[in-house]
């Protein structure tokens, strides 16, 4: 493999979400155009997933995608393709994704291959010790304290930055695991050790990030997403982002050849202000950015050049992603046709609920949705016509599970005590499952101490 130019370097992102597209991060080994190999797969609803699975076994908790996929890599790993892999993926536990790895790499002749692990994110063994101390972590949104469901929680996670990256990097990792880091930094932490950035040097930290920020979800910026998706050539085939950051910090970003989709002003324009609160202060635990300064220039076919970001030191906070156990939910479908379909819908989910109600359970929350009729967005699609064809949806929760598991007997009797024409039972009960509540917070950055451990993949298998 040719070493990246010391000028510029190639960062694609393969995973926007953890069930993206599995063979995506393949194509782009498969192009030899890439440096570094980015995977973004948590979400706030991802480390409610992975805490369950946590809960069940305590080796687990990380993203069981990432292992089935680097054994796939091992071909481009041993030929040096690419320089690194930088993912999220380490999830709640990295530790034990990294010794899944190192048993993966040690059994295919690549024991050598160093392994960074990047922790000290993990805050739920400490959060009931900071609020005893002063600290406080109101919610976000609502401004609610967060001590009535602190003995509830199951995962809280701090933002970590790009630095812990660049330190494993600059450590000799070639496969770097986090746990919960904010997404543009799993890209400007290869960029922040490929060019020797200081923590200072705002204008290419500012660079780098809007670059993260506009491949982190994936195909997104490849013509997903795009309102205008039907001008884009070939989206089953669709090539997945790939920013090459100079060291100024200013960036192209462009697709394998070949591929299919578009890279054009108009779809990263949109790409850029995508989950933006305050596009003059985009907020990261490494810069503050304003997009208002930055300028994107066509550069040639599917070649976008991002160039004028600006920065400003970030606050003294890390942001927090906690979890909590909120009861148990429920979800279930049935299709309804025929005349006054709408009307027939929401009179059966109504049913649903008065029927859980007679049978001893006031439920305390329960949503009955009809797909078809404008319930998707409330308010804004009607549609013209009365539909003959809709799908009923009811979901409900309750801190008591017989509540909701009486819920899932309830829907099927409909099939013969309810309106006509309805159908989709075949599929049978829905099932109980755990419900958890999402609770965003601030922790003083003083509070939390990044971590990095560097061993080779055989260490990490014999951990």
């Amino acid at each position: 493999m040719t070493s990246p130019s010391r000028e510029t370097i190639r960062i694609a992102n393969g995973a926007g979400f953890w069930g993206d597209n599995l063979d995506a991060p393949i194509r782009l080994l498969e192009s030899g155009e890439i440096d570094v190999l980015t995977l973004e797969y948590l979400a706030e609803l991802t480390l409610a997933i992975l805490s369950h699975l946590r809960s069940k076994d305590p080796r687990l908790g990380y993203v069981g995608d990432f292992p089935d996929l680097l054994a796939r890599a091992v071909p481009f790993l041993r030929a040096g393709v690419p320089s690194s892999i930088v993912t999220n993926a380490g999830g709640l536990n990295p530790a034990s994704c990294a010794e899944r790895c190192g048993t993966i790499l040690e059994e295919n002749g690549l024991g050598d291959v160093p392994i960074g692990v990047v922790s000290g994110d993990d805050l739920i063994s400490r959060m009931a010790r900071l609020l005893l101390d002063g600290r406080t972590f109101d919610h976000l949104e609502t401004g609610e304290p967060i001590n009535p469901i602190i003995d509830r929680l199951v995962s809280a996670n701090a933002y970590l930055g790009a630095w812990p990256i660049a330190e494993a990097l600059s450590g000799g990792a070639r496969i770097v695991l986090t746990g919960r880091v904010a997404d543009a930094s799993l890209t400007l932490g290869p960029a922040a050790h490929h060019f020797g950035w200081a923590k200072a040097d705002w204008p290419a930290l500012a660079g780098a990030t809007v670059a993260g920020h506009l491949i982190e979800c994936g195909a997104q910026a490849t013509g997903g997403l795009w309102h205008r998706w039907n001008e884009t050539s070939d989206l089953a085939a669709v090539g997945y982002p790939i920013a090459v950051i100079s060291r100024d910090g200013t960036s192209v970003i462009t697709k394998p050849s070949g591929s299919g989709g578009l890279v054009s002003v108009a779809n990263i324009a949109e790409q850029l202000v995508y989950e933006i609160d305050d596009p003059s202060c985009y907020r990261t635990p490494d810069v503050d950015v304003d997009l208002t300064s930055v300028r994107l220039s066509q550069s040639g076919p599917d070649r976008v050049r991002v160039t004028e970001s600006t920065g400003r030191p970030p606050s003294e906070f890390y942001k927090v992603a906690a979890v909590y156990r909120d009861g148990w939910s429920a979800s279930g479908m049935l299709a309804v046709v025929g005349h006054d379909a709408e009307a027939k819908a929401r009179a059966a989910g109504r049913m649903v609920i008065d029927r859980v109600r007679l049978a001893g359970f006031e439920l305390a929350d329960s949503l009955v949705e009809c797909l078809g009729a404008g319930d998707v967005v409330p308010g804004l699609l009607r549609p013209i016509d009365s539909p003959r064809e809709v799908v009923l949806r009811v979901t409900v929760r309750d801190p008591r599970r017989e509540a909701v598991t009486r819920f899932c007997r309830e829907l099927a009797p409909l099939i013969t005590s309810g309106p006509p024409g309805l159908a989709g039972y075949a599929s049978g009960r829905p099932e109980a499952r755990p419900a958890f509540g999402y609770w965003p917070c601030l922790v003083p950055k003083a509070d939390v101490t990044p971590t990095v451990e560097v061993r080779s993949a055989r260490e990490w298998r014999a951990r």
